[in-house]
């Protein structure tokens, strides 16, 4: 899966479930692997007092299902949404905007160190990925894409995740891009600024 640059980003049907389910397929519409979102019980009974609960979605590749990683949303009071990868270490955070009147996230490493800034339309599936200069890009998500075929966009909750070239060979960009793609749509929408970090920021 992280090898392709292109992915195609498309949500399962809820029916009674509430959690958060997605396809991942490569340009020519071949399931490459699948984002599902877990959350404990004790997580939802703590998450009605306190606010969005912890919980967690697994992306697993096909054909064997492997981990790949993980995005979280944990916290109680002030909360956070991390990027892990298959053996647990975070390598990712994202943090709002809580100053921008453009809005959109920060995104740290496990070090803390600043890597990324997400711009755009983030309820609509139309942002970019610049790296901290602002104005190198390391990706995009998009509602529609050039090249690929019209039919696999057959809802409105399908995108496409397109990594630029310079980031092709780098796993942890794409686990942030990528994680990030599904965890705005199902994670940090919902919760407000809060559910994508504590502290506050001004750009």
């Amino acid at each position: 899966m992280l090898e392709l640059n292109t992915l195609i980003v498309k949500q399962k049907a809820k029916l009674l479930s509430s959690r958060a389910s997605f396809e991942i397929l490569d340009e020519s519409g071949k399931l490459v692997g699948t984002a599902e979102q877990s959350t404990t019980a004790l997580a939802k009974l703590v998450g009605m007092v306190l606010g969005p609960p912890a919980t967690k979605i697994e992306f697993r590749e096909k054909p064997d299902d492997s981990l790949v990683f993980t995005v979280r949303r944990g916290g109680t009071i002030f909360k956070k949404v991390e990027v892990l990868d298959a053996q647990g270490t975070v390598i990712g955070l994202y943090k709002a905007k809580r100053f921008s009147l453009a809005g959109g996230f920060h995104v740290y490493d496990g070090a803390g160190k600043h890597v990324a800034d997400i711009r755009g339309k983030m309820l609509k599936s139309e942002y970019t990925f610049f790296q901290p200069d602002g104005k190198t890009e390391m990706g995009k998500v998009s509602k529609k894409w050039a090249g690929m075929a019209k039919e696999l966009f057959t809802s409105a909750d399908t995108y496409a995740v397109q990594i630029e070239p310079a980031f092709e060979d780098d796993p942890k960009a794409k686990m942030l891009i990528l994680g990030a793609a599904v965890a705005i749509d199902s994670l940090m929408s919902t919760g407000g600024g809060a559910a994508a970090g504590g502290d506050s920021d001004d750009e």
